[in-house]
């Protein structure tokens, strides 16, 4: 799970900046200021669960796929998508059933950060 999840970690963080980018210049001016700020929550989110991301990566590669650390960065992938994509969506005008979908990415966000705990439980000394 090492490679894949470096993968999406690094995806996350380059289309992370773009998508800051893009808000602090292309939305801008063009959106109400309450949807720009959904947005740039969007992209914080995303940048800080790809570093994050990044780390549980190089956790299994060094501790092994153990079921915490690949349900860590499951529950982040699935909640950045999930979080972020949805406020992204709303910021761009998107249908509003994608309101209820932002607290279930951040359900899984946190969920990852509770597999993060656990695998550090279970973590040679």
């Amino acid at each position: 799970m090492t490679k894949p999840f470096l993968m999406i970690a690094a995806f996350f963080g380059g289309t992370g900046v773009m998508l800051g980018a893009f808000g602090a210049h292309g939305l801008r001016g063009r959106v109400a200021e309450k949807l720009l700020e959904a947005f740039k929550t969007g992209v914080h989110y995303q940048l800080v669960h790809a570093l994050a991301l990044l780390l549980v990566a190089l956790m299994i590669q060094h501790w092994g796929p153990r079921t915490a650390l690949v349900s860590c960065g499951v529950l982040f992938a699935v909640g950045v998508l999930l979080f972020s994509g949805s406020l992204y969506g709303l910021a761009l005008g998107g249908p509003r059933w994608l309101g209820p979908v932002t607290p279930l990415g951040g359900t899984a966000m946190i969920g990852g950060w509770v597999a993060l705990f656990v695998a550090a439980l279970h973590l040679p000394r």
